[in-house]
């Protein structure tokens, strides 16, 4: 047999397309060609290849080798082609039996002793995989994260050697099995936040809902650290989620198993470039927006974002998705995150505060918090001012609620939500407002003069329906009264 053709997959954004890595042996100079539209990585597997074979024992044949990455206009990247092309050479050169390579997928790097190194990506892959009713093979360390797939058929093996003693029926290798779901990790617990009793109900409302929060004050309020508190007091993740937040994270080689079903938290530095947090790069690769999706984005010092990197985050906090389109490739990522910022009410930061330390001038303020534009502002749900506490209330305040007894009745109002309409209040849109966020006569009177005094805008006004919705299901309410509107008017009366 001069001619094998083993299957793979390459990466396109979300997606993982079938690669058919054809193995050709001719007369000739010996030689290794290698077509298809690789990159310097793979083509650089010639040599991985040549030395791992060598080192595992396998002869190389001495004929002219044409390796070609099928179909030939899809660029393929990375060294996760090592493998399929290993196994194809071998079952060209009759040194492995090639009838069940139809039913098999592989990619794994390979190192020059034999041994296989783990890959980004295997999430993705092996959903695509299992669509096809493929098996696949991948290195141990990438293998339980592909096994996370419903239904999935992962082998995980160490070196090549072990792959091809199972193709051989020598020795099998085992079923690689999902793993459970991690342990969270030891969120730092609400109770350590004094007073500031407004913000944590905020916090409260904005887990149940899902919503995005704005919090400005005075250094020192406590906003970094009630952010910090947030991922402690979010619902578990539900499986579509978890898959769907460990494929990106899969993509930009950063998933563990020990991760599976823990929602992300993000805190990129305020110097982060508007392709980092939105993403890019050619090929495109996830941004942060994309990394914490189902999870929480939290900025710091909102207002040192450069201006650009601000304005790219207004679609997907919008849509839920971002799509980055370049020359040659386009790719979608999902962005379903949970924006949570905070920032200084002026240049010096004391604006408001007791001490009168602050001796900006308007035109200054007005400055700095245009470096927020009001498309951006629009877009966040709730707008808070966290204030300096008092000293009394700073040293003799009592421990608060712990995030286990908030949790719980954010759980109890995701649940209501999820059995109402598939989805957080936060995600609402068109119609489904108007058929969930259902107002009483009181209600529907208040929130009218809201609009005209404040004079809301569309979005803002539908906002304020999602933000008394979720203030509705904490309370266990079915309809929508003046108390709930009341309170999501607050949250947006803190608008800079």
């Amino acid at each position: 047999m001069s001619l094998a053709v083993v299957t793979s997959r390459a990466l396109d954004g979300m997606a993982a397309p079938e690669v058919a890595v054809e193995v050709h042996l001719a007369n000739g100079l010996p030689g290794i060609t290698l077509v298809g539209l690789p990159d310097t990585e793979v083509k650089e597997a010639r040599d991985r290849v040549r030395a791992a074979l060598l080192q595992s024992g396998f002869d190389i044949p001495q004929r002219r080798i044409t390796i070609n990455l099928a179909p030939a206009d899809l660029p393929k990247e990375s060294g996760r082609f090592d493998l399929p092309i290993a196994i194809g050479l071998l079952a060209a050169s009759g040194q492995l039996p090639g009838n069940r390579l139809d039913a098999l997928e592989f990619a794994g790097e390979l190192a020059l002793t034999g041994q296989l190194r783990p890959i980004r990506g295997a999430l993705p892959m092996m959903l695509c995989a299992s669509r096809c009713g493929r098996a696949f093979f991948l290195p141990q360390a990438s293998a339980e994260e592909a096994a996370l797939v419903e239904g999935a058929e992962v082998y995980g093996a160490d070196s090549l050697l072990a792959v091809c003693s199972h193709l051989t029926g020598r020795s099998l290798l085992p079923r690689t099995r999902a793993p459970a779901a991690g342990t969270p990790p030891p969120y730092p617990d609400l109770s350590d936040v004094k007073g500031q009793q407004a913000a944590r109900r905020a916090l409260e409302v904005a887990a149940a809902g899902g919503h995005s929060l704005l919090m400005s004050g005075p250094p020192g309020t406590g906003k970094s650290m009630l952010a910090a508190r947030l991922p402690g007091i979010l619902p578990p993740m539900s499986q579509a989620e978890a898959l769907e937040s460990a494929a990106v994270l899969s993509l930009c080689g950063g998933f563990y198993p020990e991760a599976w079903k823990i929602r992300p938290y993000r805190a990129p530095h305020h110097s982060a470039s508007g392709i980092a947090l939105v993403g890019g790069g050619n090929p495109p690769r996830p941004g942060e927006v994309s990394q914490a999706s189902h999870g929480v984005l939290f900025l710091d010092e909102l207002s040192e974002f450069s201006r650009a990197a601000l304005e790219a985050l207004r679609e997907p906090l919008e849509a839920g998705h971002i799509s980055i389109s370049r020359a040659a490739h386009h790719a979608d990522f999902p962005a379903r995150f949970q924006l949570v910022a905070a920032m200084n009410p002026c240049p010096c930061g004391y604006l408001g505060h007791p001490s009168g330390k602050c001796h900006c001038t308007p035109d200054q303020v007005a400055r700095y918090r245009s470096r927020l534009s009001g498309p951006l502002l629009d877009r966040i749900d709730l707008h808070l001012l966290v204030p300096a506490l008092p000293e009394a209330e700073l040293t003799g305040a009592q421990a608060g609620e712990p995030s286990a007894v908030v949790r719980a009745r954010v759980a109890d109002a995701r649940e209501r939500q999820l059995a109402r309409q598939e989805k957080p209040n936060a995600h609402l849109a068109g119609r489904e407002i108007d058929q969930h966020c259902p107002l009483d006569a009181a209600g529907e009177t208040l929130l009218r003069q809201a609009i005209t005094r404040l004079d809301l805008s569309a979005r803002a006004y539908h906002r304020v329906l999602k933000l008394a919705r979720t203030v509705a299901d904490l309370a266990g309410q079915s309809r929508i009264g003046a108390t709930h509107v009341a309170e999501a008017i607050q949250y947006r009366r803190g608008q800079l």
